[in-house]
This record gives structure tokens, C-alpha cells and sequence, in this order.
């Protein structure tokens, strides 16, 4: 594969940036994934993936699609879901990222309504749990297994069902392509993916990203963060997110840098001390699970908790003062400790919680979801390199994003280069520029509410622009207002509740009614750990609904939100430890709360709430 472009500046298609790129540094490496055959990490450079692509290229050339064709691919991520994509954008189809666990119904909903051509899937039986939702798929024309059973058998096509076949075999018969002319290359107006959103209500809708978009996007991104091509990114967001695909895939094949495909988030820390990236894409979540194991180990010990206190909060004190921002005092947690110089503290806080992260992070991403100041403080204050940025998947999605010299973590940074924005009514914060996205797949009444002729798009947002910084306030159709007409944004509340390590899961209402509610899932160990110490048995379910538990809990969400209004307080609270996932419908593949089905789960629970005194449980 060989580029005629000179300089990044003049890419402006996706195939065009991976042409450039295997050019630019053919022998450097592109790519680390675990091989399970092995046992053992295997890396590939630059030259070795755009062969790579070329294979599956000449493969999919090979089924004749017409231009604009939509594939779906449903992978988890590796080097087989880069090449399905890679391989789509080459041959002027458009991929069609899907998330590996999400539901067969809603993978089968995208698969009609996108009119898939194409599905590429891991196993036979994802494809028949797919086909059993019931739904129908006139426009697919083949599915590609990739890693099938042995008892796999190839199915020809028929008058109702797509031909299946298996990877291996799809991709030997590339060479029968070789004759045919190859498609015409994509242009910048084309499109690059159509991306579904999470669907948090109602049926997810499908966003149409150009290349123009994301290639924009990962530019901006590029003058911002400057990863370089001695950078290491360990990947483990889900591809089927424009926050990996643009942040943690796009980024790095302009940067020249390596990318690492973390095995799982189970073996995520493992990886970590295995690869050892310099950047990392996350979204809180993985902070605030690091977070919450590291109280969980410093909270039986007195004397090392108040160690931690007091090495956070002189780290803190040395950032606030390097950022320019106002220095607080040192917190009284600290004690006596606060007296330990910080090259003291470092070493014996500090440095042990870094190498968690493999010891050579120099900046962190955090976006996708607010990050909440008590994590902020923690991570920055002990040395992580944490900038917060801010996007949606309607903007390729990064629209802003703070610098490593330029780190307020209570906003979500400057606009990206060539980015407009601008406070709009109701406070909603609104963007133009090139990373807008073209519209909604077949939905122009969605389009138009949310996208303006001139081209000025509505994110459902309420924020503050002070001094260029973007302050997010929380989104517009959450905000609770409660019967006596307080106004209270539950994603705030809810970040300060999950503070407390005892909280796996939180989510707050209180719509129309006299008080603000929290239901919350417990974290099994720390349950076990309250549980005793008020003399209950934990493994008793109904030990959850005892009174002292209760005035325990509500106790300990008063202290983590002394920073909020009285009103905004909860007064009451359901506890469950059943957690809330993808699989049973109460979280998005983004890993974002679906509020309608959690309520309409816990609506007795919560009617309950409301029928008795406040704090009485």
C-alpha cells in the first residue's frame, strides 16, 4: 500500500489515513493482541495490517455490493473487527458498528433498519440467537463467522436466509477477486459508519458520521493531545463507540502509535501492568471501579486511610497550583500526615497507585460520561495525568477536551480546533463545525429537531462557557423538578453518590414528588462489612429493608453530597445488590443507566418510598 499524500493535512477519507500511515512508518508497530493458541502477544506493524486489509478487501470485493452498502459488524474488539472495518471503508461500504453483548433483539432491530448487506459475526450461534428475534432481513446477503464452532457447517444462501460461511473460507477466495476492478474510493462527503445510539428510550437511532466527520475529528483531536508514534494505547471501549473509534482507533493510526487489545475488562489490570500504555481512552466507570477497590482496601486501617488523605490532598494542592487554578486547604482528613513531605507521600501513595496503571501513563482520557470531582481529585492529586473532554456520538463525537497545560477537571475543556459553540435557550449548549454529523439514518423529523439548517446542532446539554472553558450543567429533559419546584440534575447526584465504595450503582428520582429518592445497588463486600457491623446477616435479604441499614446508608449519602443543596439531598432509599447490566435490560451497551425500564422495574419499591416518613426505614 503506498500514499501519494505528503502530510496528514492532506487526508480526507479514512482509507486515505491508513494508506498514509503503513507509508509513513511501514515497520513501526501498529498492532498487539493476545493469541489464545499461543499464549502469547503477537504485534503486527503497518505494512503487515494494510496487507492485511488488502485480503479482506479483495474478499469483500469479491460479493459485488454496490457503493454505500451497509455491513454490520459484530466483533468484539482485535484485529479482526479493525479489518471488517478497514476493509468496509476501502471497498466504499459503510460499517455498521454494533456492541458484542448487546441484545439479539436490538442487534436484529439495527440489522433491519440499517438494511444490512453483510453481517460479520464472531460464532454461529450470536447469528441464530440474532435470526430467532424474529426479525426480518430482505437486504442481507451473507454472513462471515469468524470464529466458528467445530461443528460449524456452511449454509448456501436461500430464498429466505443469507448464505453463512466462515471466515477462513471467505477470505481464500479473495484471490478470485483479484480480476475485478476495484470500487471507487470513498469521498470525504460519504459515509464513514452509521453508529446507533444507546437508545436509553425508545428505539436507538442510527447516526451518519462522513468521513469528513471523524477525519476532522481525529485531526483536532491530534493538535490537542499529541499522541506520538512512541505512544502505546491499550484498547478496551467497545469499537461500536465513537469515543474508542475515533479517541482510541482513528487517533492512533494518525499518531503512529501502537494499539493494544486489552483481553477483557476482567483482565484489564493485568493487561495493564503487561502493556503498559502511555495513553489511555476510558470512560469514569474503569476510574471509579480503580477508585472504589482502593478505599476498599485503605478503609480498614485507620492510619492508612488518613495516609491516603493526606498524600491526595497535598498532590491536589501541588496540581491546583501548577494548573493556576485556586489552591485549597489542606484537607483535615490528612491529620497529622499533612505534615509529610510530598516526595515522602509520593513514594508510598502515589507511586503504588500508578503502577496499577503500568507506570508510564502521560495522559488519561475521561469522557463519555461526566467524571466526578471526588475521582478528578484523586487521580490528578496522586499524579495520573487525567484531562476530562466532552463529545456525543452526533459529533464524530469529541467536541471539546482539556490539555495536560491547560486542566480545569470541573469543566470539560476548550473546544477542538475548527469547532464552533455557543449557548442556545434554555442554556443548551450548541455546536458547528465539520465534525456535525450528516443526520439520522432514514429519521429527517429527528434530524431536523436536533440539527439546524445553518448547520448549528442542539446536544440536549445545559452547560456555561466561561473564559472558552465548557461547563456541563446536566442534560435538559433529566433535570428532576421536584412538587415544590426544586430543580435537580440527577447525573451530578448520582457521580457524588458512587463516591461512597458501599454504592456499586445509584440512580436518583424524585419527578413531581416532595423529595428526591435514590435506589441503589450495594457492593457485596462492603454489604457484608456494614451488615456485621450492625449485628444483621447479610446473606438475609430481608436484612436490606432494616431500619439501621437504612439510617446507615442515608447517612453516609448525606456526607457525599454536603456539597449540594438541602433539597437535592435523597431522603430515602431502596437497596438491592442484584447489579443492573446489559443483559438484563437496565443498562445501555455504553454502560449508561436506562431510566424507564429501572423505574418501571422498582415502581412498587419506589411508590413505597413516597407512602411513609422520610428516613423512618
Amino acid at each position: 500500500m503506498t500514499s501519494s499524500f505528503s502530510d496528514i493535512g492532506s487526508v480526507q477519507t479514512l482509507p486515505q489515513l491508513l494508506s498514509w500511515r503503513a507509508t509513513q512508518t511501514p515497520d513501526a508497530p501498529a498492532f498487539r493482541a493476545f493469541e489464545a493458541k499461543g499464549q502469547a502477544w503477537t504485534t503486527w506493524t503497518w505494512a503487515e495490517t494494510a496487507a492485511r486489509v488488502a485480503q479482506w478487501s479483495r474478499a469483500l470485493v469479491a460479493l459485488q455490493l454496490p457503493a454505500g452498502a451497509r455491513v454490520a459488524i459484530l466483533l468484539p474488539n482485535g484485529l479482526d473487527a479493525m479489518c471488517a472495518d478497514q476493509s468496509t471503508l476501502a471497498s466504499n461500504c459503510v460499517p455498521v458498528p454494533l456492541h458484542a453483548i448487546d441484545n439479539p433483539g436490538s442487534i436484529a432491530y439495527i440489522l433491519s433498519d440499517c438494511e444490512a448487506s453483510m453481517l460479520i459475526v464472531g460464532s454461529a450461534q450470536q447469528w441464530e440467537k440474532i435470526r430467532a428475534a424474529g426479525s426480518e432481513f430482505p437486504a442481507l446477503r451473507a454472513v462471515i463467522v469468524t470464529d466458528p464452532e467445530p461443528s460449524f457447517t456452511p449454509t448456501p444462501p436461500s430464498a429466505h436466509a443469507p448464505a453463512v460461511g466462515s471466515l477462513a473460507q471467505w477470505l481464500e477466495g479473495a484471490a478470485q477477486a483479484v480480476e475485478l476492478a476495484p470500487p471507487n474510493p470513498p469521498g470525504p462527503d460519504d459515509l464513514a459508519a452509521i453508529v446507533y445510539t444507546s437508545g436509553t428510550t425508545g428505539k436507538p437511532k442510527g447516526v451518519m458520521l462522513t468521513h469528513r466527520n471523524v477525519v476532522s475529528d481525529v485531526k483536532a483531536v491530534l493538535e490537542r493531545i499529541a499522541p506520538t508514534v512512541d505512544d502505546v494505547f491499550l484498547s478496551f471501549l467497545p469499537l461500536s463507540h465513537t469515543f474508542e473509534r475515533t479517541g482510541g482507533y482513528y487517533l492512533p493510526i494518525a499518531a503512529g502509535s501502537c494499539v493494544a487489545y486489552a483481553r477483557s475488562v476482567a483482565q484489564l489490570a493485568e493487561d495493564m501492568q503487561t502493556i503498559r500504555p502511555t495513553v489511555l481512552v476510558s470512560v469514569p466507570r474503569i476510574y471509579e471501579r480503580i477508585h472504589a477497590k482502593l478505599l476498599e482496601k485503605l478503609s480498614p486501617s485507620p492510619w492508612k486511610m488518613q495516609l491516603y488523605e493526606a498524600a491526595q490532598s497535598k498532590g491536589w494542592q501541588n496540581f491546583c497550583a501548577a494548573q493556576g487554578l485556586p489552591v485549597p486547604q489542606a484537607d483535615p482528613a490528612g491529620g497529622w500526615m499533612n505534615a509529610l513531605p510530598w516526595p515522602l507521600l509520593r513514594a508510598l501513595v502515589a507511586q503504588p497507585l500508578l503502577a496499577q496503571f503500568g507506570g508510564r501513563v502521560r495522559v488519561a482520557v475521561s469522557g463519555g460520561a461526566p467524571l466526578s470531582p471526588t475521582i478528578a481529585k484523586c487521580f490528578l492529586g496522586l499524579g495520573l495525568p487525567l484531562v476530562q473532554g466532552y463529545g456525543m456520538t452526533e459529533t464524530a463525537p469529541v467536541v471539546s477536551v482539556n490539555s495536560l497545560q491547560d486542566n480545569d477537571p470541573a469543566c470539560v475543556g476548550r473546544a477542538l480546533p475548527g469547532v464552533e459553540v455557543r449557548i442556545g435557550e434554555n442554556r443548551e449548549l450548541q455546536v458547528r463545525g465539520p465534525i456535525v454529523m450528516k443526520g439520522y439514518w432514514k429519521r429527517p423529523e429527528d434530524t431536523a429537531r436536533i440539527l439546524a439548517p445553518d448547520g448549528w446542532l442542539g446536544t440536549g446539554d445545559q452547560a456555561d462557557i466561561v473564559d472558552g472553558r465548557i461547563f456541563i450543567r446536566g442534560r435538559i429533559k433529566e433535570i428532576i423538578v421536584t412538587s415544590t419546584g426544586e430543580k435537580v440534575p440527577p447525573g451530578d447526584l448520582e457521580l457524588a453518590l458512587l463516591a461512597d465504595p458501599l454504592l456499586e450503582q445509584a440512580f436518583v428520582l424524585g419527578e413531581n414528588r416532595p423529595f428526591i429518592a435514590a435506589v441503589a445497588v450495594l457492593r457485596a463486600d462492603e454489604w457484608q462489612r456494614l451488615a456485621g457491623d450492625l449485628g444483621l446477616a447479610a446473606q438475609d435479604p430481608e436484612s436490606l429493608n432494616h431500619p439501621a441499614v437504612h439510617r446507615a446508608v442515608l447517612a453516609r449519602i448525606e456526607k457525599s453530597t454536603v456539597s449540594f443543596a438541602r433539597y437535592a439531598v435523597p431522603r430515602a432509599v431502596h437497596l438491592t445488590l442484584a447489579p443492573w447490566t446489559i443483559e438484563n435490560g437496565f443498562m445501555t451497551p455504553t454502560l449508561k443507566l436506562k431510566r424507564a425500564p429501572l423505574m418501571a422495574h422498582f415502581a412498587q419499591a419506589i411508590e413505597g418510598l413516597y407512602q411513609q416518613k422520610p428516613g423512618a426505614r
